[in-house]
């Protein structure tokens, strides 16, 4: 992809008279002029898809006159009929004085089992519990749970004898959605544009200027379109504020609905046992959680059953399994850069605790979307350029979810050894669901398929960096790659905030510096880094950089002792008596201080008092006690892990943990050259590199 510069080029206007002339020929009447939904957007508060429903009534022409005059009448539209909360009792008001009115409202429905009927709540009118004929409920099942936006034709008839029954009555109720799309339309049409275009076209129509974003960017944005062309897809994305995560759920598809917040039930998300109706994931094609650190059930076995249905599409309520198709989306802030993030925890931080250490809820995540690469949205953002109608768009998304397309990369590729079954799947959604937006007509070649496989692999991959992070070596297999079929060239995929500089560096580094990977405070692994100085003096030891962290200074202590005991064993030129020394301890990753320091520090002393460098590349492990005794080092394949990550090409390892090797997968143990030591005079010979 190129990642160049954004912005306008003296072709961008030919480019987009090219593009609306082809829009125009091949979609005429299903697309509409997005400074229009702007220009009214800012005035009135009704989502994107119910003003375009009408912009593409009334202003579906060229001539500048017809679009005025349709313009003035979407307004005074929604200026009589849309209907303000501050203002519903003027409504009602004219409702009573004419007999009969039509309101724009979002509407719910709900059984009355005392009455036996449907009954409709208006979100902004304020009316509740009036009759609903059956019919309608049957037809747009969705009125029954979240409500949708309605043109609905209402009368109003006061009978003194029927006090008690509303005098509203509900004569028409036009859903604000497309009742039909033509598909072989959309996929002929799609003959006459690029790729390019076609981008172009797609992000357009959720109201964003393609031109101001690079490729990357654009790719970015399309993918929060995935679950809703792509059935049970599970996306993440955190980033910054301002930068659209929850816009094209809650504003540009009729299809999806955002559950602000967080908090919810089993009963309203899953199944209700009382009423014996099915919750959100039944009735939309995206259910998405908006600002994921407040996501919360009342019900203890929520979480549970969001994995199960995460994994499986179905869920089991009370005697039967349930099953839906509705793809989930969490979005929320990154309140911190993500450098700074990636050093102290990992990237699913933000969500509650009960699932950001949940390995078992993460790893059914399909996508992980990097919000902090897509800009925050300024006005140039949004564009003024012809797209189609979002409700278009919406039903082109649900349609083409009944189409598979998950193995469009079979004919060219095939996975690389690192992708288990759940990457496998979760890869090849990805894929399917990219290619249904770029290639609706299943016509692509090679390097198309090539360009989403590598972006699919990524956004999976990110999922399982992180998950190797909380869980250990039950993830260590990230290195994502995929096979040509014809060259069996095999290409590997990695993840950009990840990072090529190595913390461990190549080449001999000075001497009294030591690296040693063990566990911190935190509990997380991590790398520290030891420097030493030496002075004439009489045997002071300072250290830097280990604030007040007790057990960090007693093992340095421990380490001085030992050599004032024992430095003679190890060479006669290290005194104890006439030189001062000063070590610097830094914690490469912040995720706190480590206690491990004992035998660093002694290799690093000696390393400083012999004018010796340790070997290059080489990390430390293991530990000593007071006596100098041998000490295992725990979570080996683990550690082993973050030496690979960390640039590490040399290990020390005590022999206490040889036995250790046989859990540790024996790529991860070829990938270094393993130094063993059974006492701590020789780890300080081996680490130097002596004989």
């Amino acid at each position: 992809m190129n990642l160049g510069q954004t912005g306008y080029t003296p072709e961008t206007d030919d480019a987009n008279e090219v593009i609306y002339r082809k829009l125009r020929e091949h979609f005429d009447g299903k697309i509409v002029r997005k400074d229009l939904t702007k220009a009214i957007k800012e005035g009135a508060n009704v989502p994107v898809y119910v003003l375009e429903f009408l912009l593409g009534q009334y202003c579906s022409s060229d001539d500048p006159k017809i679009i005025e005059d349709g313009v003035r009448n979407v307004k005074r539209i929604l200026t009589e009929n849309f209907v303000r909360p501050d203002e519903a009792q003027k409504v009602l008001s004219g409702l009573r004085e004419r007999g009969s009115y039509t309101v724009i409202d979002r509407i719910t429905v709900s059984l009355n089992i005392k009455l036996d009927r449907y009954e409709a709540d208006f979100s902004n009118l304020g009316v509740r519990d009036i009759p609903v004929s059956p019919d309608y409920v049957s037809k747009y099942d969705r009125l029954l749970c979240g409500g949708i936006w309605c043109i609905i034709g209402l009368d109003y008839e006061y009978i003194e004898e029927e006090k008690k029954s509303t005098p509203i009555r509900i004569v028409k109720i036009t859903p604000i959605q497309m009742p039909h799309i033509d598909m072989d339309e959309i996929k002929n049409g799609r003959r006459a544009f690029t790729k390019d275009e076609w981008i172009t076209v797609l992000l357009r129509s959720t109201g964003m200027e393609a031109d101001r974003f690079n490729d990357r960017e654009k790719w970015l944005q399309l993918a929060r379109m995935l679950p809703l062309i792509e059935n049970n897809f599970n996306l993440c994305e955190l980033g910054p504020r301002s930068t659209g995560k929850s816009h094209l759920y809650k504003e540009i598809s009729p299809n999806s609905i955002l559950v602000s917040g967080g908090q919810t039930t089993v009963a309203n998300l899953f199944y209700n046992m009382s009423s014996k109706t099915v919750g959100l994931v039944g009735l939309w094609d995206c259910v998405a959680f908006d600002e994921v650190a407040g996501i919360t059930f009342k019900d203890k076995d929520g979480i549970q059953i969001m994995k199960d249905y995460m994994a499986s599409g179905s869920f089991a309520r009370g005697k039967e399994e349930k099953a839906a198709s509705a793809s989930m989306a969490f979005v929320g802030n990154i309140n911190q850069s993500v450098d700074v993030l990636l050093k102290t925890s990992h990237l699913f931080d933000p969500f509650p605790d009960a699932m950001a250490y949940d390995t078992a809820f993460l790893d059914r995540m399909h996508c992980y979307i990097p919000g902090w690469e897509i800009p925050k949205y300024r006005p140039e953002s949004f564009t003024n350029e012809y797209g189609f109608i979002t409700d278009y768009l919406a039903e082109f998304m649900r349609e083409m979810r009944k189409e598979p397309f998950g193995d469009v990369c079979d004919k060219y590729f095939r996975f690389g050894s690192n992708l288990n079954q759940r990457d496998v799947i979760a890869v090849r959604k990805i894929v399917s669901g990219f290619s249904k937006l770029l290639y609706p007509n299943g016509e692509f070649g090679k390097e198309d398929i090539e360009e989403i496989l590598t972006f699919a692999l990524e956004m999976r991959r990110r999922v399982k960096e992180q998950l190797k992070k909380i869980g250990g070596m039950e993830f260590y297999d990230v290195n994502f790659s995929y096979i040509d079929n014809e060259s069996f060239e095999e290409r590997y995929v990695s993840v950009p905030e990840q990072g090529g500089g190595k913390i461990i560096p190549e080449g001999v580094t000075n001497p009294g510096n030591v690296y040693t990977i063990s566990q911190g405070k935190t509990g997380m692994i991590g790398v520290y880094r030891l420097e030493t100085q030496m002075l004439p003096g009489n045997g002071k030891f300072e250290r830097t950089g280990l604030g007040s962290d007790r057990d960090a200074k007693e093992a340095t202590n421990t380490a001085f002792n030992y050599l004032k005991a024992s430095g003679n064993q190890i060479s006669a030129s290290i005194s104890t008596t006439t030189k001062d020394y000063i070590t610097n301890y830094q914690d490469l990753n912040g995720i706190g201080m480590t206690k491990f320091l004992t035998l660093p520090t002694v290799i690093a002393l000696a390393s400083c008092a012999l004018s010796k460098p340790t070997l290059s590349s080489l990390a430390v492990l293991g530990e000593i006690s007071i006596s100098g005794t041998i000490l295992k080092v725990e979570e080996l394949a683990s550690i082993l892990q973050v030496c690979l990550d960390s640039g590490a090409k040399k290990v020390l390892l005590p022999i206490t943990s040889a036995a250790e090797l046989g859990i540790v997968p024996a790529d991860l143990i070829g990938a270094f050259s393993l130094i063993f030591y059974s006492t701590p005079q020789e780890a300080v010979y081996k680490a130097l590199g002596v004989e």
